[in-house]
């Protein structure tokens, strides 16, 4: 019965449907952090409906019937790709087969050839948006696909595209320089989930996660027993949670150092696969790279204003 209902869905509502000129077009994105790209290109030419909200683990995200309907409403679809959303590739799938415009948005950077990271287990890490120079892409493949849907608009998009990249060009600049104040020894980030792998790639950050690129993976007692002695070893100050994977096992590694000897804390909340609530700086992609390269910088020993870049930060000391 319940598959039955979703190819009703399919089959009733009409997925080639363009926005008439001059109407605002119907943008429908998997991810906050791509809404935001949406949300910046397009201006006031778009309504943005974000599937996976704040807070969510697009890992283990199940699409609902309301979803797809949603999906089907749109005019046009922006994905991230590379298994972010591994659930819903199905329905992404589907929504493409029947002709409506479907982009992944890490595809310039999957054919741009060795920028994306592979794991030993030759799976490709998602979690782009770490590095903003290469979630720099991801605005130029909105733009393209927005200006595809609604020529009429095509320099409006192209000068929006413009104008917010030249924001993340001083976002990424800011990144680089808080996060270069981290003593040598001490630039080492601990995570719940290897999300940073790009972040730390970009700034020159060692990076270690308790489960996986996924978080379906599961973290073993030797994964954890590991890590402690790896803090213990480095003398590493702090470790962080984040704010959509379950905070236990990062506790369980304060707790195995303890044990030691050493101590270590929580440095704080960061967010990974999810941006910070709607409405505020944080549910922005600047405020929530901003975020992270603020707390980050201020907990392993460097400086960087509580503030951060735009003094907007609510209190990245959570912790």
């Amino acid at each position: 019965m319940k598959n039955m209902m979703m190819l009703l869905l399919f089959g009733l509502l009409s997925l080639t449907g363009k926005a008439e000129e001059g109407e605002k077009m119907k943008v429908a994105v998997t991810v906050g952090m791509i809404g935001d790209v949406v949300a910046n290109v397009a201006g006031d030419a778009a309504e943005v409906v974000t599937i996976i909200g704040s807070d969510v683990d697009p890992h283990l995200y199940r699409p609902t019937r309301n979803d797809v309907l949603k999906f089907q409403q749109a005019d046009v679809i922006f994905y991230n790709g590379m298994m972010l959303e591994g659930k819903m590739g199905d329905v992404l799938m589907r929504m493409s087969r029947r002709g409506k415009p479907v982009y992944p948005v890490t595809e310039e950077l999957q054919e741009a050839g060795g920028y994306v990271l592979n794991t030993d287990s030759d799976h490709l890490d998602p979690h782009v948006w770490m590095d903003v120079k290469g979630w720099m892409a991801a605005v130029d493949v909105v733009e393209k696909g927005l200006s595809k849907q609604d020529p009429s608009r095509k320099a409006l998009f192209a000068k929006n595209a413009a104008a917010y990249g030249e924001q993340l060009k001083e976002l990424d600049a800011y990144a680089g320089k808080v996060l270069a104040t981290i003593p040598e020894t001490q630039r080492v980030l601990v995570t719940a989930h290897d999300a940073f792998s790009y972040m730390g790639r970009a700034y020159g950050l060692r990076v270690k996660g308790i489960q996986g690129l996924s978080t379906e993976s599961e973290a073993g007692v030797r994964d954890i027993e590991d890590l402690v002695n790896f803090l213990v070893e480095y003398n590493i100050p702090a470790v962080f949670v984040e704010s959509s994977v379950a905070d236990k096992n990062v506790r369980a590694l304060v707790e195995g150092a303890k044990a030691k000897g050493h101590q270590v804390i929580i440095g704080g909340e960061l967010f990974s696969d999810a941006m910070g609530k709607p409405g505020t700086y944080e549910g922005t992609y600047i405020g929530m790279i901003d975020h992270n390269a603020t707390l980050i910088a201020r907990a392993l020993g460097g400086e960087a204003p509580a503030g951060g870049m735009q003094n907007k930060l609510m209190d990245v000391e959570k912790y």
